[in-house]
C-alpha cells in the first residue's frame, strides 16, 4: 500500500461516526451476553492456544531487519506493528498430552522452515522480549520514530501498512508516544516505539462461560509470579539511553522493561485524566461485568467494519473495541462458527522466551493452575487484589527476588520464593494430570521453569548477569550489550527447537 493510499484509508477511518460505533458496540454485547447465558459460549473441555511474536535480524551481524512483506506470507506467518515483526498462532487444542503435544509440535513445524527460508536471505527470527541492536547504519531513535506526513495524515515510516496502528497516531486519543524508564526518555509521534517488544500469550478456554470471573480473579493472582519466572528485556537498544554512568543503568535496570514500555507509549500521560488502557484489570463479579468492561473501554478507532460470514460477527463493533482493549489479563468472547464460540483468558504479560519448550512450559504452567486452582478452591483467590496488582509491578522490577506475597493452600500468608514456587508448581502438575497427562509428562513440561527457580535464573538475570561481566572487564556498555545480544541468538539457534533455557547454563 503506497503512503496515498494509507493516509485515504486512514483518513476514512477517522470519517466514522464514533456514537454510531459505540451504539453498535452497546447492542451487540446485550446479544453477547444472551448467547453466553444460554451456553453459545460453553466447551466441553478445556481448551489452549498460544500466540508467538518474533523479530528479524541479520544472521551475521544480529542487527535488526525488515522483513519484506511478501516474504512474510510465503513463511505463513501475520505482520504485527513493526516491519521487522512477525507473528504465529497455534490451533487450538483440547488440553490433554496430545494437545499440548500438537501445540509444541505446530510450533516447530512452522519456525523450522521459517527459518530456513528466511536464511535464503541472510534472515533469523528471534524470540525475545526486547531487541537491543537496531538496523544497520540506523539508531534505535530514528527506526521508532520517523514518520512523514502525507495529505495531512502521520504514517511511521517503520510501521507495516495495517491502517488501524496508523490512525492511532492520528486521533484525539491521548497516547503518550513515550518511552519511561530509568536513564531512558524518549518522545515519538507514533505507537512505534511499542514495537520494540515481543511477546507469547498463552489462552485457556473456561468450559462455562459463565464461570469465567472466578478463573480470572485466579489468573490475576498468578500473574506475578509467572511473570516473575519469564522476565526477558532488562536492556534497551543502547542509543536509547541517557547519558549515565553503565554502574547506574545496571543497578536501575528492571527484570521486564516490556511492561513499561507497552504503559508508557499507549497509555495518556501521567497528568491526564484520561483512564489508561494498557494495566492490571479489575476483578470481575459477574460475567456480564467483563463484558461491560470491554464496552466502557475508549475506543481509539471506532472504524467501519462490517459483518461477514463468521459467527462473532454478530458482535463485530464490541470484537472492534476489544482489539485495543489491552489489559494484562483480558477476557475474549470470539469463535468463527456457533459450535466454535469460546470464552477465554489472553494472559499478556509474558514476554518472548528463549526456545519453544520454555514458551510452551508455560502455556502448560498457566493451564494446570487454571485447573486445579479453581477446584481446589484456593484461598489465594482472597489476596487483596491491590496486592495482587503490587506483586505484578514488583515482578516486573526484580524478577524472582521480588517480594511476592502469596496464599498457601493452608491459608498462610508467605513471600518465601521456595515455598510460593513448590505449591505453583504442585498445584499445576495435579491439574495437568487431571486432564489426562502422567506424572512424568506433567513434570517434564514444567521441569524447565522449575530449574529457573532452583538456580534463580530468569533470561532477564542471564543477560544482566552477562552485561555485568563485561561492564566489570571495562567493556563500555553498548558493546556489553550487543555483546550479550550476540551470545543470546547464537545461544538461541542451537536450542530454540530442540532444547530449552536450561540448556544454556548446564
Amino acid at each position: 500500500m503506497s503512503a496515498s493510499e494509507l493516509a485515504a484509508a486512514v483518513t476514512r477511518a477517522l470519517d466514522v461516526d464514533p456514537e454510531e460505533f459505540h451504539t453498535n458496540a452497546r447492542e451487540e454485547a446485550e446479544q453477547l451476553k444472551t448467547e453466553v447465558r444460554s451456553g453459545t459460549f460453553d466447551n466441553t473441555e478445556a481448551i489452549v492456544g498460544m500466540e508467538l511474536e518474533l523479530y528479524a535480524v541479520d544472521d551475521q551481524t544480529d542487527a535488526l531487519r525488515r522483513v519484506p512483506r511478501q516474504l512474510l506470507e510465503l513463511i505463513g506467518f501475520e505482520k504485527e506493528l513493526g516491519l521487522h515483526n512477525a507473528e504465529m498462532q497455534t490451533s487450538p487444542q483440547p488440553l490433554n498430552s496430545h494437545g499440548l503435544a500438537a501445540q509444541r509440535n505446530e510450533l516447530k513445524a512452522s519456525l523450522m522452515p521459517a527459518q530456513q527460508r528466511l536464511g535464503t536471505e541472510g534472515i533469523r527470527l528471534v524470540s525475545d522480549g526486547m531487541w537491543t541492536v537496531p538496523p544497520n547504519g540506523e539508531t534505535a531513535e530514528s527506526y521508532l520514530c520517523d514518520a512523514v506526513s502525507e495529505d495531512g495524515i502521520r504514517i511511521g515510516t517503520n510501521m507495516s501498512d495495517a491502517v488501524r496502528y496508523h490512525t492511532m497516531a492520528n486521533t484525539d486519543y491521548p497516547s503518550a508516544f513515550e518511552l519511561d524508564a530509568p536513564h531512558v526518555s524518549l518522545q515519538a509521534k507514533t505507537v512505534m516505539p511499542e514495537a520494540l517488544i515481543t511477546s507469547i500469550q498463552p489462552h485457556y478456554q473456561i468450559p462455562h462461560a459463565p464461570d469465567l470471573p472466578e478463573y480470572f480473579s485466579y489468573a490475576l493472582r498468578v500473574a506475578a509470579p509467572l511473570l516473575a519466572l519469564g522476565v526477558n528485556a532488562p536492556f534497551f537498544p543502547p542509543d536509547l539511553y541517557d547519558d549515565a554512568p553503565a554502574e547506574e543503568i545496571l543497578e536501575d535496570a528492571h527484570m521486564e522493561h516490556r511492561i513499561g514500555v507497552f504503559e508508557s507509549v499507549l497509555n495518556p500521560p501521567e497528568d491526564d485524566p484520561t483512564p489508561p488502557k494498557v494495566c492490571f484489570p479489575p476483578d470481575f463479579d459477574t460475567v456480564e461485568d467483563a463484558i461491560d468492561d470491554i464496552v466502557a473501554d475508549d475506543t481509539i478507532v471506532p472504524m467501519d467494519v462490517q459483518s461477514g460470514t463468521r459467527f462473532d460477527d454478530a458482535f463485530v463493533h464490541l470484537r472492534h473495541k476489544h482489539g485495543s482493549y489491552w489489559r494484562w489479563v483480558r477476557p475474549v468472547f470470539e469463535g468463527q462458527t456457533r459450535s466454535a464460540a469460546n470464552a477465554r483468558i489472553e494472559f499478556r504479560p509474558l514476554p518472548a522466551q528463549p526456545t519453544v519448550d520454555d514458551a510452551i512450559a508455560f502455556e502448560a504452567l498457566f493451564a494446570g493452575l487454571m485447573e486445579s486452582l479453581p477446584r481446589l478452591e484456593h484461598p489465594i483467590q482472597s489476596l487483596d487484589w491491590e496486592t495482587a496488582k503490587e506483586n505484578f509491578y514488583a515482578a516486573t522490577r526484580e524478577g524472582l527476588r521480588a517480594d511476592i506475597e502469596w496464599i498457601t493452600a493452608d491459608g498462610a500468608t508467605t513471600t518465601s520464593t521456595d515455598e510460593l514456587y513448590g505449591e505453583l508448581f504442585e498445584h499445576a502438575r495435579e491439574g495437568l494430570e487431571q486432564r489426562g497427562l502422567s506424572a512424568e509428562e506433567a513434570h517434564e513440561y514444567i521441569r524447565p521453569l522449575r530449574e529457573r527457580v532452583d538456580r534463580r535464573l530468569t533470561p532477564a538475570r542471564w543477560k544482566h548477569d552477562s552485561v555485568r561481566r563485561r561492564i566489570e572487564e571495562h567493556v563500555p556498555l553498548p558493546e556489553a550489550i550487543w555483546g550479550m545480544q550476540s551470545t543470546y541468538i547464537r545461544r538461541q539457534k542451537a536450542t530454540l527447537l530442540d532444547g530449552s533455557f536450561v540448556d544454556w547454563f548446564e
